[in-house]
């Protein structure tokens, strides 16, 4: 194998690291009470998140916006994002991935019992790197199956 062949191995081994890492900084923000200020770092100035039948997002302000209404405002506390089964594709300063996810959060309204969700579903996703950085051109979550679960409730108590 050439000297090449081999950095040019290391670099596609490097960006899909880099890339997983801003995917795990993105789930990592969202179990932070949907924080925000870290969500929007991660995507570009013109990036796009979108959940069909949820919320589509087209500015950082929009972004922001939509952000700061989840997590603790909706009652939702203790969630947890967990993204596997990645299938990413990079082409020189762009990529795209592709991610199994399964949501859990627990929901405290304040009118009402606690109620437990879990959320089944893809990622699809966009990526650009810029200034060295990679970052979310695009997320789409595509729901495919979203409900609430039992849990015994001296199970809680306890």
């Amino acid at each position: 194998m050439t000297d090449a062949a081999i950095l040019e191995r290391l670099q596609f081994l490097e960006d899909k690291q880099e890339i997983c890492e801003l995917k795990a900084a993105y789930c990592a923000a969202c179990d932070d009470d949907h924080n925000p200020d870290t969500v929007i770092t991660l995507f570009t100035e013109d990036g796009v998140w979108d959940a069909p039948g949820i919320a589509t997002c087209k500015t950082p302000q929009e972004l922001y916006a939509f952000f700061s209404g989840m997590g603790t405002p909706m009652g939702m506390r203790n969630s947890a994002h967990m993204v596997m089964n990645p299938r990413i594709t990079i082409d020189g300063d762009q990529a795209t991935g592709r991610w199994r996810f399964l949501m859990m959060w627990t929901g405290l309204p304040a009118d009402g019992p606690a109620q437990y969700t879990r959320i089944i579903g893809n990622y699809e996703d966009a990526f650009v790197r810029q200034d060295g950085r990679w970052l979310f051109k695009s997320l789409r979550a595509l729901v495919e199956e979203s409900d609430a679960y039992a849990i015994v409730a001296d199970r809680m108590a306890g």
